[in-house]
Order: structure tokens, then C-alpha cells, then sequence
């Protein structure tokens, strides 16, 4: 895929123009609350994987509107609990996949929570144990469209909810519930992990890659790849409603969610992404609230860094660490980079 999108001191300068609705704290505050009341007690139970250095736990926890939501909780054999916790957002399509599928962050010492996504999961291998119940109509495809016709409807709502309280359910599951906890996610996990930043409290950093649903009308005029494609989709079977359909989309643009962030954050993007357009990606970053730095991979697609870029991030946090004061070597956000 060739570069499509501005030149690089253009993306580095771009700034999104979707317009922020009025009462968007309300409604995520609001939205968050009303669930948190729901909840109940995060259980985890051990799982036999084979893994001789890793112990693996199925977690359940309360998501959106008190619902059940799956998660694997990986720690480092020995682990007492004291260790920062990562809370991983995975893709679009994919579930929090099969529990022998270990990320590299828990062979650095650090405890893993990887979220299911509600409904997803129709990639190979990243499998799904949690159902998602509400906003069926409009989907023609694609998850991005499931109730779409409302802010109250839309599936992201769900998503984004069940996301804030997988932090809340990392805590409680460390022990005394003040753990570091980093959030971290690629594509749709990466907008999730920049949502979270934004709507949680006390997220110590953040590891935002090539982050979806950032600066959506943009992202719409450029591509027509999977998942933005299937919006554009609904908007052409739907004129008529296109203009709400976008309305809807802001509440949850990346782009607001960034501004209310003040964890540090390291972002990646590259440059010839034709999923997650460079410039959707730069606005998030942009206006991302805390402090932040982005690696530009100027050959890669939709992959950002890959392999190469978690090597920066586990240095990254490593210096976050090194920053850090006091017995548990915490993450601090104040960390000088």
C-alpha cells in the first residue's frame, strides 16, 4: 500500500474538526455509574494450560449494565499481586482467544488481563466466551454498525463500559485494589485502550496502537477497508440517516475520549495504514490530554511497529518503572521521558 494520506509534517500538525456533543460527560459518566451499581464480585479461576512459567486464571467480571463479561488474567508464576497489571484490548472481530495465548508482557514480570470482546470473536484462534445482548438492527456485517441508531443503543457504548470496569476488576482482583494498571490495545484494541485513558481513573500509562474510531468522518472519506467500510455501507443503504448515524459516531470519537486522558501514553501509527488512516491517528494523538510521544513506521500498513514496536514499549515502560518511587515500583504519571 503505497502513502495515501497527508505529508508527514501535515499529519504531525492535523487537528480533528468533529464537533464534541453537548452533555458527552454526563452521558459517559452517567453510562459508567449506572453499571458500576450493577456490579458484582470479579471471580478468577485457575486454568491448566501446560505453561510452566506462566499461571493463567479465567476471570469473570461485571461489565455494561451488570452483564458477565470473560477475561484471561496471566501472571508470572509467583506473582504476589504487587506487580503494575496491563488490561490488553484486542481487534476488531477477534475474543480474548484461546488461554494458552500468552502476551510477551507477562514474561516481563507484568500480570496481563485480556478482555473479551462482547459478541466478537470470528477470528481463527481469537475466540469469544461472552455474548452481547442489545442494538441489533443495522448491523450488516460488522460489529461498528450494531446499534447504531442511538447513543443509548450503540454497541461501543457496551464495549467502552466494559472496558473502564476491566480496570476496576484488575484492581480488585490484585488484592488491596490499588495496583498500577496500564492499559494497552492494537486497532480496535487501541481505541479502546485510548477510551479508557479518557474515561477511567488512575490509569498509570498507556500503550495506544494504530488506534480505530478516531476521527471517524475523516477516516470515512479515505478508506473503505473493514471496519470503517461497513459504516460507509450502512450510510449508503441509509442516506436518509446518515447525518444522525454520524451524530452517534461522535460520542464516540477517539478524539474527545484523548482530551480527557492524563496518563503518559506511547502511540504508533504507520504511515501507509489504509485500515486506520495516519491522520485519524495523529488527531487522537494530537489531542491526547497527558504525556505522549508517537513512533511513526513509515513502510508499515496496519500492523504500526509490530514486533519491533513492543520491543519500544517494553522499554518505555521499563524506564516508567525505573521513574517510579517507592516498594512496588510504581508507574507514575509525572515520569520524566
Amino acid at each position: 500500500m503505497p502513502a495515501f494520506d497527508l505529508p508527514i509534517d501535515a499529519l504531525r500538525a492535523h487537528r480533528s474538526s468533529v464537533p464534541e456533543p453537548a452533555g458527552f460527560d454526563e452521558f459517559w459518566s452517567s453510562t459508567i455509574a449506572s453499571s458500576r451499581e450493577l456490579g458484582f464480585v470479579p471471580t478468577a479461576e485457575p486454568v491448566s494450560t501446560g505453561l510452566t512459567v506462566v499461571d493463567t486464571f479465567d476471570v469473570v467480571f461485571s461489565g455494561y449494565d451488570g452483564e458477565p463479561v470473560r477475561a484471561w488474567l496471566h501472571r508470572p508464576v509467583g506473582a504476589d499481586g504487587t506487580n503494575p497489571v496491563v488490561v490488553r484490548y484486542v481487534g476488531y472481530n477477534c475474543g480474548r482467544a484461546l488461554p494458552h495465548m500468552v502476551p510477551p508482557l507477562v514474561l516481563a514480570g507484568y500480570s496481563v488481563l485480556t478482555m473479551d470482546n462482547r459478541g466478537q470473536g470470528a477470528v481463527a484462534g481469537y475466540t469469544s466466551d461472552t455474548s452481547d445482548t442489545g442494538g441489533l438492527r443495522r448491523v450488516l456485517g460488522g460489529h461498528v454498525t450494531r446499534g447504531i441508531e442511538s447513543k443509548e443503543s450503540y454497541y461501543y457504548r457496551r464495549l467502552y463500559t466494559d472496558a473502564v470496569l476491566a480496570v476496576d476488576a484488575a484492581r480488585a482482583l490484585a488484592g488491596d485494589g490499588t495496583a498500577d494498571v496500564v492499559v494497552s490495545g492494537v486497532s480496535q484494541g487501541g481505541g479502546i485502550a485510548l477510551a479508557v485513558a479518557g474515561l477511567a481513573d488512575g490509569v498509570t500509562a498507556a500503550l495506544i496502537d494504530v488506534p480505530f474510531l478516531s476521527d471517524v468522518p475523516r477516516a470515512l472519506d479515505l478508506v473503505s477497508t473493514v471496519p470503517y467500510g461497513e459504516i460507509s455501507t450502512v450510510l449508503a443503504t441509509y442516506p436518509a440517516d446518515a447525518a444522525d448515524a454520524l451524530e452517534v459516531l461522535s460520542w464516540f470519537d477517539g478524539v474527545h475520549l484523548a482530551r480527557r486522558a492524563s496518563a503518559p501514553a506511547i502511540f504508533s501509527v504507520g504511515l501507509m495504514d489504509d485500515v486506520c488512516p495516519p491522520s485519524t491517528v495523529y488527531a487522537a494523538f494530537n489531542a491526547y490530554g497527558g504525556r505522549k510521544e508517537i513512533h511513526e513506521y513509515p513502510y508499515a500498513g496496519h500492523e504500526g511497529g509490530g514486533f519491533f514496536h513492543e520491543a519500544v514499549q517494553l522499554a518505555w515502560l521499563a524506564q516508567q518503572r525505573e521513574a517510579g518511587v517507592g516498594s512496588r515500583d510504581r508507574l507514575v504519571s509525572d515520569a520524566g521521558l
